[in-house]
């Protein structure tokens, strides 16, 4: 399995990265505009709050999704096994924790900006037979849309004394329309073929792997594949190192149609319950205002 590395700056950039997407569900863009340096501070910040006993103070509300979710509180669809990792919902109009620097806001609105690029690589690039039935423009969705969302995770040090089969992120798709990850502080990102084989996601310092998520493979009919990817354990040494990840969802408004069946936010209310974030029966108060 072959995950496509793209130059943003290639002339047919756009044709590489819609051929990985649909190859693979995956795609690395390398030679990006934005600063590696921005990237690994932003990281070092959340390293810091992830530290300190100040994170329970931002403990997340069940209905905006946003703030710290304590250490196993997710779990991949379908597992009963909780992820061995911690983390905190940021949307764009949500307050970054006290004493935290400007910079991952900064990150949010770059990353948001190269993001929307990509959904317009992928519309240039779908069949005109696929966009016809697609409800507006894929760029179109996501304008002033509320539910984008930055997650740094920690995944601290393993003790080796964890749950049987706990990993630090289960197999799963994503929900949204594509993800935009930069590179994680160490190894451990994998996707699964349609062999059922893993793979390694590789990713450079400062590179950004890119993946389609399921209302992207929904709204083009399976002509995007959201992969089955995880991240594993390390081994040796390694167990007993930190990893940091930031990956930006980038969601639609809610009331975009995906498919006959779901809008985004029906979408979104039903995979929150899946995957451990919402009770069934509680409702999500989207950042638009309505509830999903």
């Amino acid at each position: 399995m072959k995950v496509a590395k793209v130059s943003y700056k290639a002339k047919d950039a756009g044709r590489q990265f819609a051929e990985s997407l649909r190859n693979t569900g995956f795609a690395v863009i390398v030679d990006h505009p934005i600063p590696f340096s921005l990237i690994e501070e932003t990281f070092k910040d959340w390293a810091d709050f992830f530290k300190s006993e100040d994170k329970f103070k931002y403990k997340f509300d069940p209905a905006t999704q946003e703030g710290y979710f304590p250490f196993r509180t997710e779990n991949a669809k379908d597992s009963k096994v909780k992820d061995l990792k911690e983390f905190y919902h940021l949307f764009n109009a949500t307050t970054v924790p006290q004493g935290m620097s400007p910079r991952t806001r900064e990150l949010y609105d770059r990353m948001h900006r190269i993001a929307t690029e990509l959904l317009g690589w992928l519309e240039t690039e779908t069949p005109d037979a696929i966009k016809k039935t697609f409800s507006m423009p894929l760029p179109s969705m996501i304008e002033g849309s509320k539910d984008t969302l930055l997650r740094p995770i920690h995944y601290p040090p393993l003790s080796g004394s964890e749950e049987e089969g706990a990993i630090r992120a289960a197999a799963h798709e994503d929900i949204n329309l594509i993800t935009v990850l930069p590179a994680s502080t160490a190894p451990g990102l994998q996707v699964r073929d349609t062999h059922g084989n893993w793979h390694d996601v590789s990713c450079d310092p400062g590179a950004l792997a890119i993946n389609a998520g399921d209302m992207l493979q929904m709204i083009t009919k399976g002509y995007y594949i959201s992969t089955t990817h995880r991240v594993v354990n390390p081994l040796g040494p390694e167990a007993k190192k930190a990893r940091y990840s930031m990956p930006l969802f980038l969601h639609p408004r809610p009331d975009v149609p995906l498919s006959e069946e779901h809008t985004a936010g029906s979408y979104l209310k039903e995979r929150l319950v899946e995957i451990g974030l919402l009770k069934k029966g509680e409702q999500t108060v989207a950042k638009s205002g309505s509830k999903t």
